[in-house]
């Protein structure tokens, strides 16, 4: 059984607010879960300390057990201080993709006719 640390969202509709939660990974999300670990709610201002609340000693146990923390609890952990989360590099994020290169280039020398005939 592989076990996750998530979130499990709840709250109202456009009001979200979620569980930081400790699962089977074939679980639904919002579904059965083994434990209730802390709460997240991303109303809450930035520097809010009741935005992220941890228990910290029962999730680093849970890890010590298997279960692997998310991308947005990692972050959450990380800030806490109890793990460092590799950053991630993506150098090719900026770049177009193919059809835009495409069009780009297509257009480039229709650009330069337009600049030159300009000028003259």
């Amino acid at each position: 059984m592989s076990l996750k640390i998530r979130l499990a969202r709840g709250g109202a509709k456009k009001r979200p607010f979620y569980s930081i939660v400790v699962a089977d990974s074939r679980s639904p999300r919002d579904g059965r879960f083994i434990e209730k670990v802390g709460t997240y709610n991303p109303i809450l201002k930035a520097d809010d300390p009741n935005r992220v609340l941890l228990k910290l000693e029962r999730i680093q146990e849970w890890m010590t057990k298997g279960a692997l923390p998310t991308d947005r609890v990692a972050r959450f952990l990380d800030q806490a201080g109890v793990m460092k989360r590799e950053t991630r590099n993506n150098p090719n994020k900026a770049q177009p993709g193919k059809k835009m290169a495409e069009r780009a280039a297509a257009n480039a020398p229709a650009a330069a006719e337009g600049e030159a005939a300009s000028e003259a």
